[in-house]
């Protein structure tokens, strides 16, 4: 049976299941505890398996490709943080300034690895590059996203220091991600023989962080401070910032004379942000009753950019197979 194209994706599915489960059931008491080791222990298994999924043969392939990393992490860390401030008059009104707050988090985020390279690779781009940037985006997003949030996001009397959150980020994340892959030559195979069932660790540990955050803010009252005229501004809010970033990384790619390859690459990794970064981060760098709102900006450009860049990258796929006298014709 053909699964109805306006069916969310399953996992979208549980991070709404997670998020309704921890509004109803959220963890009280001696359960806290618990569910705040768990998610440590996650967590960490998380990156630990991003580090020995990431192939370092495809990192040296693209790493050459400067200007192009160069041009995406512009994108990631410089033009989704000067959207996020100059356009907060005209958005800021639009939702609470508690979600405006976990708006400006999503745009000091780093950008996804594993969307980014299967979207680039959909659309016929340079899937060598695309690992590269995607992998460079996530490993300084470790140092640079502390920096911007407490340069940005938070007053810097409300955030913790930039250095102390580097090493909380370096402790959690990092490490265990450099364990993951250094030990990649003694169980790359195992992991890549047993992704499937791999990836359902990666989706858990995501949900699990969710709902220990979503049940700290639920407890504190988020959905007493978040009206539904928020949440329907939320949606314009990640729509505008989504579109902006897709057309302005393309019209840089071109007018710096990328091919369409390198073009797609950019696109696709210029303009996402990581979930599944942003939410562990997001346990460590604020406090634990404001996670919830913080990181539900983040769940619904998440599911947005997955599914705008689904239709992109189809469109990019078919431009790509035409000839190119049809291809020069159409952009007269």
């Amino acid at each position: 049976m053909t699964r109805p194209r306006y069916l969310p994706d399953n996992f979208t599915l549980a991070l709404l299941a997670t998020v309704a489960a921890a509004s109803l059931l959220p963890a009280r008491g001696q359960w806290v505890y618990f569910f705040e080791m768990a998610t440590s222990i996650a967590i960490g298994m998380l990156f630990f398996l991003h580090g020995a999924k990431l192939s370092r043969e495809a990192i040296f392939a693209g790493v050459t490709h400067w200007r192009l990393h160069l041009l995406v992490l512009c994108s990631t860390f410089v033009l989704f943080p000067l959207l996020g401030m100059v356009l907060k008059p005209v958005l800021a009104p639009l939702v609470t300034p508690a979600l405006y707050v976990g708006v400006l988090y999503l745009c000091v985020l780093p950008a996804t690895v594993q969307s980014a390279i299967a979207f680039t690779s959909l659309a016929r781009g340079n899937v060598p590059a695309a690992v590269c940037s995607a992998s460079a985006s996530t490993l300084l997003g470790v140092f640079i996203t502390p920096l911007l949030v407490n340069a940005l996001v938070v007053p810097h009397h409300q955030s913790g220091g930039s250095l102390d959150a580097i090493g909380r980020i370096l402790l959690q994340l990092m490490v265990p991600f450099v364990a993951g892959h250094l030990l990649r030559p003694w169980i790359g195979n195992f992991v890549k023989r047993h992704a499937s069932t791999l990836k359902l660790v990666d989706q858990g540990s995501i949900l699990l962080v969710v709902y220990t955050a979503f049940s700290a803010a639920v407890m504190e009252g988020l959905w007493k401070q978040v009206p539904l005229s928020a949440l329907a501004g939320l949606l314009v809010v990640c729509a505008v910032l989504l579109t902006l970033a897709l057309v302005l990384t393309a019209l840089a790619a071109r007018k710096l004379g990328f091919d369409k390859a390198d073009e797609i690459t950019i696109v696709f990794c210029g303009s996402k942000k990581s979930l599944a970064s942003g939410v562990p981060m997001a346990k460590v760098l604020f406090p634990a009753a404001s996670v919830g709102a913080i990181v539900l900006p983040l769940m619904l450009f998440h599911q947005m950019q997955l599914m705008v860049c689904a239709a992109l990258a189809h469109r990019y796929s078919r431009r790509a197979s035409e000839p190119v006298g049809n291809i020069q014709a159409q952009g007269r």
